[in-house]
């Protein structure tokens, strides 16, 4: 069917513009109560969100609406993505909802939504959801003012995630003697993540952590790694973390400034895995935007690689069907199936922490098992997601690049779910060559799409 609302990771768009709209924010919060079952005698929503000034019209909106069907709303105020998946099911909720649009600017919104058991809705209900939203007054049953719900605000919620997180650390551990420069986008993880590592007995050097409810990823976080480099080579830090907006993803930095990708984290993760016996079925899942160096590495040391389609809910929905149990992107997202539901930036870089004090290694160590090929990724606005197959002139001219390359390179062009932009991906032994073909490949597309 044709999907009018929810992208590759929910619903995202300019706030107060459709889809991200109070309208249907309210019919959202009214079609979950009809749609998902319900544990008990009442549906109960956990909401949460990031820190952009949009988030407390969304929530509100979404809590009138469940409120409307009998159904019950918990508040947690800002909070990580993966806190909400967690909490949905250690508090014996109906559904989880998120409003943040992760890595973009402050002017655009989004809801996620999680099932009772803490992971994103399969696209048939989401299908169905966009079926009650295209027909609103489906969900016009008018309770009796005695069965309206009501809505209450968790002043724990902080608390309960900082202790899931610190039981995800070794208690034979402590981050005693390490210097660590955590950036939190001026976001969701704001409090919890400077909180934990410093529960944890690192020194903590924290930024991006003063949100106005405009400068959310502006300038800072895991979109603007470098800015944390040059803090840690400023303040001779043993690494540094970056998040996003909603914490679901992290890029790290070494104890020299160099960025440590999604990619290289993962490849550190499986053979630390691998070599402890904990790797199930030898594998780890990829999408198709990981550098191909990463399959090269995991296949010299033994590690299987499975790709997916881009997307951090299509890698969990293949590590689920398979009994996989750690997998992510490039741009940061990694899930460990056996500490949670979703991407974890915290909790990720929580694993690596753990990996360094268990091996007595540097972060730039652990990440020298990762070589990189020679890519470049340009991101091309464009008013109209044509089909690149429509698209005559760069269709041949992509057949031809990806011809030329053979086996020792790859192209991949695609339409971002979640933004107006097409991704152009080039993989190869020249970088001179990368540049010249990407640049190429997206004048065309840019033309193609704009006439």
């Amino acid at each position: 069917m044709q999907r009018h609302y929810f992208g590759t990771d929910g619903i995202r768009g300019l706030a107060n513009q459709f889809p991200m709209t109070v309208d249907v924010a309210l019919n959202l919060g009214k079609a979950l109560v009809a749609r998902l079952p319900r544990r008990g005698s009442s549906f109960k929503v956990l909401i949460g969100k990031d820190t952009r000034r949009s988030g407390y019209m969304f929530e509100s909106a979404i809590a009138a609406g469940v409120n409307a069907m009998n159904g019950d709303v918990l508040f947690t105020g800002p909070l990580p993505t993966p806190a909400i998946a967690h909490l949905t099911t250690a508090m014996r909720c109906d559904a989880g909802i998120v409003i943040s649009a992760s890595h973009n600017p402050f002017h655009d919104n989004g809801i996620k939504v999680f099932a009772a058991d803490g992971y994103k809705l399969p696209d048939e209900v989401e299908n169905d959801i966009e079926s009650y939203l295209d027909d609103p007054e489906s969900l016009n049953s008018r309770m009796s003012p005695e069965s309206i719900g009501r809505s209450r605000r968790i002043d724990d919620a902080l608390g309960r995630y900082n202790a899931f997180m610190k039981s995800n650390f070794e208690r034979e551990l402590s981050l005693d003697g390490l210097k660590i420069v955590i950036d939190c986008a001026n976001g969701a993880a704001y409090r919890i993540a400077p909180t934990v590592l410093e529960e944890l007995g690192a020194q903590v050097i924290a930024v991006g952590v003063e949100p106005n409810g405009y400068n959310i990823n502006d300038g800072v976080g895991a979109l603007h790694p470098d800015y944390c480099a040059n803090l840690v080579r400023e303040h001779h830090a043993d690494l540094g973390i970056t998040l996003d907006g909603d914490a679901d993803r992290l890029i790290l930095v070494d104890e020299n400034g160099q960025i440590v990708d999604g990619d290289a984290t993962m490849m550190m993760l499986a053979i630390d895995m691998k070599n402890r016996g904990l790797l199930r079925q030898n594998t780890l899942v990829t999408t198709v935007m990981s550098n191909l160096g990463l399959h090269l590495g995991l296949h010299d040391l033994g590690i299987d690689t499975l790709q997916t389609k881009v997307g951090d809910r299509y890698v969990v929905e293949a590590m689920r069907s398979k009994g996989y149990m750690i997998g992510g992107e490039q741009s940061g997202h990694i899930i460990l199936l056996d500490h949670s539901t979703t991407g974890d930036g915290l909790l990720a870089s929580l694993r690596v922490l753990s990996l360094m004090k268990r091996s007595g290694s540097s972060l730039s160590e652990l990440a020298s098992v990762f070589h990189k090929l020679p890519q470049v990724l340009v991101n091309l606005r464009v008013d109209r997601k044509i089909p690149i197959e429509d698209l005559p002139e760069s269709s041949r001219l992509i057949d031809k690049i990806s011809m030329d390359y053979g086996k020792t390179g790859r192209v991949l062009v695609r339409y971002s779910g979640t933004e107006p932009k097409c991704r152009v991906m080039l993989e190869g032994p020249d970088q001179a060559v990368l540049d010249r073909d990407a640049h190429a490949i997206a004048a065309l597309i840019a033309k193609e799409t704009s006439l």
